[in-house]
């Protein structure tokens, strides 16, 4: 363990026992051993973390600031050296995640119901939201996302590309005409989904071509967006596999198919901070395999499609 290290556990211990005595008798350690780890802390910060008396310790401004930091710092190194003295089955503890409420190209109750069965000391907290989380600031350790979004201290793993299409109903295109070129589309009903924003991108002959529509209807639920476009409300960039059967059964059809939209990737963000538990890890391994058997069955894509 390194120096700092303990130095911060020197700090925490303190802090929970309220003197360098008491925390002392607590880890068999004399308090004057405790005293200079704290210092030393302090004097690698930069500034004073305990205000020192002859009856209390106290923390300041910026101790309390620091003091839920440390702690987590921690907490994660001593869930780490637990996990990696475990065997696989022995893995306990919380994993949060957070995964697109609309459907996924896997069955992730499966995959939690099955992990579980397998490490049944682990528990699970699963949150279906469509919108952009970052997990550092919202507390999980797993994001699956769609979102482009990149966050400081996240590592981010691809998983699965989702080819898009441009579509319409039958009856939004008599009502108003089928578009000749994506730049039509500022002239159109356009539904859009929150977190992907009203500017669209395409793939033209001479390179990329982005459009900022006008949104004519928004909504951060992905079902609901598909809802109104087979409604006839307007036209919409979605997952193909999420219109596959109406465009099949012609409920819905394919605007300007000629001009390819780029493949919305499917990808895992995990903190770095808990990447390295091997319940998260574990996790992680699972659905990083249900994707992988996706992308394997998966018939090949034509060329130029979008």
């Amino acid at each position: 363990m390194t120096d700092s290290l303990l130095n911060m556990k020197a700090f925490v211990a303190t802090v929970r026992a309220g003197s360098f005595s008491e925390a002392g008798r607590q880890l068999g350690i004399a308090p004057s051993v405790l005293t200079k780890r704290v210092g030393q802390l302090e004097w690698s910060l930069r500034c004073t973390l305990l205000r020192r008396s002859t009856r209390r310790l106290q923390l300041t401004e910026v101790g309390e600031r620091y003091l839920e930091v440390i702690r987590a710092i921690v907490r994660e190194y001593d869930e780490m050296v637990a996990g990696i003295m475990r065997s696989p089955q022995e893995l306990e503890g919380q994993v949060r995640i957070k995964a697109p409420a609309s459907p996924m190209a896997i069955e992730l109750a499966e995959i939690l119901s099955s992990f579980q069965i397998e490490y049944p000391r682990v528990t699970l907290e699963a949150v279906l939201v469509d919108r952009t989380v970052n997990p550092v600031e919202e507390g999980f350790d797993i994001v699956l996302t769609m979102m482009p979004s990149s966050f400081h201290g996240v590592l981010e793993e691809p998983l699965l590309a989702f080819p898009r299409v441009l579509c319409a109903s039958p009856s939004y295109l008599a009502r108003r005409g089928s578009p000749h070129h994506v730049r039509d589309l500022v002239n159109h009903d356009c539904l859009v989904f929150t977190p992907m924003g009203p500017v669209w991108t395409f793939e033209g002959k001479t390179g990329v071509i982005t459009v900022a529509v006008r949104p004519r209807f928004v909504s951060n639920n992905n079902a609901l967006l598909i809802d109104a476009l087979r409604a006839g409300s307007g036209i919409a960039v979605v997952s193909r596999a999420a219109v596959a059967v109406p465009l099949r059964t012609g409920e819905l059809v394919e605007v300007l198919p000629e001009i390819p939209i780029p493949d919305l990737w499917v990808k895992a963000l995990v903190p770095a901070t808990r990447a390295s538990l091997a319940r998260v890890q574990a996790l992680l391994t699972a659905i990083r395999d249900a994707f992988h058997a996706v992308a394997a069955t998966s018939p090949p894509r034509v060329s130029g499609a979008a």
